[in-house]
């Protein structure tokens, strides 16, 4: 009998070890596929179709579906859906009018995503199938997007422009009531979110930007003229400026303590090292001929960097600053996202 029992609780831990497995997503622009990478063994374990022209990828909270942005700057006007445990493409999410997505964050049970085309963000309710609000920003190419935990605040860069937009929920608004006043003993008027943009400049090509782990700063790559803008986020303005050579810029990562910034460049062979508090140069790590999309294991002892050019995801030991490992994952990788199956 205690055997017995011994192998079902063998059982259950290995099918909850399965449960919680992570795996590393890795999207090929040549190849428009996912991969989904073990993280362990740095093998491919599925590819799916990706959809057309592929740049960012983002997981549900639970893990079990992906969703990719087809860009061709303003050509397309979809997202494609995989489904990560049938490892499966499912179908394409119709924006409509909303052309170019690029960024995209999951938060809150929903997708935002931008629509560069259209100067907007936007946001999907996978439970309803449909693009639930749309956000102007007035400004060029909004790029990229990230949202607060608590949804409060979204920040996008927008490249074109040169700016970073900060929206900010601060109260609500009554809808007011129809014309001729409302009807006699009638429900109040709905509320509506009411939302406050900053626009802050930032660098020439402004594009790649994490928020701190603690939120008090927002630090921005600017591919243009290879410095780093850092935005501190009460003051809603830019405290420092960085001459960090990275003309390029790409994608910028903090490492989960918030004690280092990774930037990655088109523009060159190195992965840039920055110092969070001293806002200096740690180190430049040679990884190819160029590099894109970033991805840090959450318990960061590895960064996953993207090396477009070079057709391979780069691996790093964040504690010897040094190339420890290659993915072949397909040509020319670019967006990466870190998933736990839930």
């Amino acid at each position: 009998m205690k055997s017995v029992i011994w192998w079902m609780v063998l059982l259950t831990l290995a099918v909850c070890l399965q449960a919680q497995s992570p795996s590393l997503l890795i999207l090929s622009k040549r190849d428009q596929t996912l991969a989904i990478v073990d993280p362990a063994t740095l093998q491919v374990v599925a590819r799916m179709p990706s959809g057309p022209d592929p740049h960012e990828v983002a997981a549900s909270s639970d893990g079990t579906l992906a969703y990719i942005s087809n860009y061709g700057f303003g050509a397309y006007n979809t997202i494609t859906v995989v489904d990560l445990t049938a490892h499966k493409t499912l179908r394409a999410i119709d924006l409509g009018p909303l052309h170019g997505p690029h960024g995209l964050y999951y938060a809150g049970g929903k997708l935002y995503f931008t629509a560069e085309a259209n100067k907007v963000f936007g946001r999907y309710d996978p439970s309803t199938g449909q693009v639930d609000w749309i956000m102007g920003t007035g400004q060029d190419r909004t790029h990229m997007v990230a949202v607060s935990k608590d949804l409060s605040r979204i920040v996008t860069t927008n490249v074109a422009s040169g700016t970073l937009s900060i929206f900010e929920k601060s109260d609500t608004r009554s809808g007011g009531p129809p014309a001729g006043g409302p009807p006699p003993g009638g429900p109040p008027p709905p509320s509506t979110p009411q939302w406050t943009q900053t626009v802050i400049g930032v660098g020439h090509g402004g594009e790649g930007f994490d928020v701190a782990p603690d939120g008090a700063e927002i630090w921005v790559g600017n591919a243009g003229d290879g410095t780093v803008s850092v935005v501190g986020t009460a003051a809603k303005k830019v405290v420092a400026t960085l001459e960090a050579n990275v003309r390029g810029a790409n994608r910028l990562k903090f490492t989960p303590d918030g004690k280092q910034v990774l930037v990655s460049t088109l523009g060159g062979p190195d992965l840039v090292v920055l110092d969070a508090a001293t806002r200096r140069e740690i180190k430049r790590v040679k990884v190819g001929r160029g590099a894109a999309g970033i991805e840090i294991e959450p318990n960061g002892s590895r960064a996953f960097v993207a090396c477009t050019p070079d057709d391979y995801v780069a691996v790093i030991d964040l504690k010897t600053l040094s190339v420890t490992g290659h993915i072949d994952a397909g040509k020319q990788p670019d967006g990466l996202a870190w998933v736990v199956k839930q």
